[in-house]
């Protein structure tokens, strides 16, 4: 299964992003881009690959901790900023230092379930909007993120999230993501799994 831990923005925090990302779309060299779609609008706090589901139960034993040990905290989508001429993203406000907290307990609960996570980096909050096949100036881009500012919510629950890729060979095809479970953040925080399949309108 390949897996990431996330945390999903709400519909509305989605709706004000896919406001600005419109304006985007209007700008010189736009259609020459890849844009995520909104099911791919999500702060993924730590990417683990293909996971075998033998280690999948001790996983979500991990990630009931790390959450139940984090209490909700208030954030936004903000900003903006690009990883080279490669990909334009938006960034995150509010309380970051418990998102990257909430970060570093994802990536030590995998690690103890046995997940191989390669070197550990600095968590770098961010939601990709787009991505560039060659060199893009993401400048503009940059320049018309930097005044957005959503409103804030405040993040209550930690996702683990399966990723399919797409196989049909289609262009434009984006991959689809299926909520695999889902704990609320703090000491009274449940987990409750769900397997839906999030559709193209469903954030």
């Amino acid at each position: 299964m390949r897996l990431f831990a996330a945390v999903l923005p709400p519909p509305d925090a989605l709706r004000e992003l896919a406001a600005a990302v419109r304006e985007l779309e209007g700008l010189p060299g736009a259609r020459g881009l890849r844009w995520t779609g909104r099911p791919a609008w999500h702060f993924t706090l730590a990417f683990y690959g293909e996971v075998a589901e033998d280690v999948v139960p001790d996983l979500c034993e991990r990630l009931a901790r790390a959450a139940r040990r984090t209490e909700p905290f208030p954030l936004s989508v903000s900003g903006g900023g690009r990883f080279g001429d490669r990909t334009l993203w938006v960034g995150a406000s509010g309380d970051v230092r418990a998102l990257r907290l909430l970060a570093d307990r994802v990536e030590s609960a995998a690690r103890k379930a046995g997940v191989e996570m390669g070197e550990h980096r600095p968590y770098h909050p961010h939601l990709t909007l787009a991505r560039s096949r060659g060199s893009a100036d993401f400048r503009p881009y940059v320049a018309a993120l930097r005044e957005f500012a959503g409103r804030e919510w405040t993040v209550a629950d930690l996702t683990l999230v399966r990723s399919r890729l797409p196989q049909s060979g289609v262009a434009g095809e984006q991959p689809r993501y299926e909520t695999v479970e889902r704990w609320g953040l703090g000491a009274g925080g449940d987990g409750v799994r769900l397997r839906s399949i999030r559709g193209p309108e469903d954030p």
